[in-house]
């Protein structure tokens, strides 16, 4: 028989009541990303041979383009603040040498950090972390949501990136494994180990399989958490990273660290809708509020829902606000309340007003009150993977669209008359038509005639 999960403790309940309440952050100046902290001579991504490119996957998910200064890029993270870094565990069968390396989103290059087991898998696990300081500091006690659905992005972005191919996604790997396996120390053990520098929390895991792989190489982590020696490379110390934490820092990542514990992790594989192309996933971009009007056209709502619905079959359900003519909620399988929602999203959004006249806006929504840790983590990660994917393919149809991720007093299921507390608004993903197209250029002998210059009499000319 299986046994029931654990109930939430009264920490994660307090925290999670916190996240959802409509208490305002306290407000502070943006704190610019610090440099990559891992040293050494990074390498090129673009080795000779491999049937797992590193360098496109990487370069179509998670690099930030030198002309946007750093801060721009391909997925999507709450205030532009791209928490999430990832470790490469690279076995054989990949355009890198095996071994363990870090990604420097900036440079594009892979500092090694270690090598290889003798028995690594074929192929490349990323190991996906997030650093808190700055999402913590720009959204206080709202962070830790964001963090987890800014990971989740991060894993729709490198896993549509991969893919075509044998991509597999584990959003509930162990956060000691996943660890031991990046050769990186647990969160509290970190500033002891590494003064100076700023814990990262590994919360994802994908594998990027050259494919054939035999089944009892089925669990990739296991060969890395293994064999974490000899130690790996250390992180630079770097200013002010090492200096005392502030409470809600402390908590969120004490909070992480305690939702990323788990059992054996299971994978699923990663599918890329069938319209997204490499040229999708360069130029998908959160579009600005102001541009966000007009609906979308039906078929292609429900191809994007549908997308959203099925990216991750253990993540939580998904519904879409349309307005016009016939406003209401529609799930997949047909309509689940009728009346303009969208005003009211737009106050449990943080107030943002612009969301009462998108085109549409799908929600994830599940996740109650008393949620045990395993869901709580797996429902953000899902719902911000299951966005990630829902963007690109609304990119790919022309759709307009923006992630939104902070809710407040959201329970959905009681605005529809159901018990309270036990049906929440997770993450939201606004559509909206694709822009009008622009008006072609007028025929010469269309135009209207403008007056000539004066003559030297002082008289106009007619035409």
């Amino acid at each position: 028989m299986t046994q029931a999960p654990p109930a939430a403790s009264t920490p994660l309940r307090r925290a999670l009541a916190e996240a959802r309440s409509p208490r305002v952050p306290r407000t502070v100046p943006y704190v610019p990303e610090r440099a990559s902290p891992w040293g050494g001579p990074g390498l090129p991504l673009d080795g000779p041979g491999g049937a797992v490119d590193l360098d496109r996957a990487l370069r179509l998910s998670l690099a930030a383009p030198r002309e946007a200064g750093g801060r721009l890029r391909p997925a999507a993270s709450a205030g532009a603040l791209h928490p999430v870094r990832a470790h490469l565990l690279i076995g054989p069968g990949c355009s890198l040498p095996p071994g363990r390396y870090a990604y420097d989103p900036r440079t594009h290059r892979a500092h090694p950090r270690g090598p290889a087991p003798a028995d690594a898998p074929p192929g490349a696990v990323a190991v996906l972390t997030v650093v808190a300081s700055r999402t913590v500091a720009h959204y206080g006690h709202r962070a830790w949501p964001l963090l987890l659905l800014d990971a989740g992005h991060a894993a729709a972005a490198l896993a549509l990136a991969a893919a075509p191919g044998d991509v597999r996604v584990s959003l509930d790997a162990d956060g000691t494994e996943l660890a031991a396996a990046a050769g990186l120390p647990r969160a509290a053990e970190w500033e002891a180990r590494w003064p100076g520098t700023e814990p990262e929390l590994p919360l994802v895991a994908l594998w990027l399989s050259p494919g054939g792989t035999p089944a009892r190489e089925r669990d990739p982590l296991a060969a890395w958490s293994a064999h974490p020696r000899p130690r790996p490379a250390a992180p630079l110390p770097q200013p002010d990273a090492g200096t005392a934490s502030t409470g809600e820092l402390t908590s969120t990542q004490s909070l992480l660290d305690h939702l990323a514990r788990a059992c054996r992790p299971t994978w699923h594989p990663a599918h890329r809708p069938a319209p997204v192309t490499d040229d999708t996933l360069r130029t998908r971009r959160s579009a600005d509020p102001a541009d966000l009007t007009g609906s979308p056209a039906p078929e292609l709502l429900a191809q994007v829902l549908a997308t959203a619905h099925t990216a991750r079959p253990d993540g939580p359900a998904w519904v879409a606000a349309v307005g016009g003519d016939a406003p209401g909620l529609r799930t997949p399988a047909g309509p689940l309340a009728s009346g303009d929602a969208r005003p009211t999203l737009a106050r449990w959004a943080a107030g943002q007003r612009w969301i009462g006249t998108a085109g549409a806006v799908l929600l994830a929504h599940g996740c109650p009150a008393d949620a045990p840790p395993s869901l709580v983590r797996g429902s953000h990660l899902a719902a911000g993977y299951a966005a990630g994917a829902a963007q690109a393919h609304a990119t790919a149809l022309g759709l307009r669209s923006r992630p939104i991720g902070s809710w407040q007093q959201a329970d959905l299921g009681a605005a529809l008359g159901d018990a309270p507390g036990q049906d929440w608004i997770i993450h939201g993903l606004a559509l909206a038509a694709p822009p009008a197209p622009p008006a072609p250029p007028e025929s010469p002998h269309q135009r209207t005639p403008h007056p000539a210059p004066p003559t030297s009499s002082g008289k106009e000319e007619r035409p």
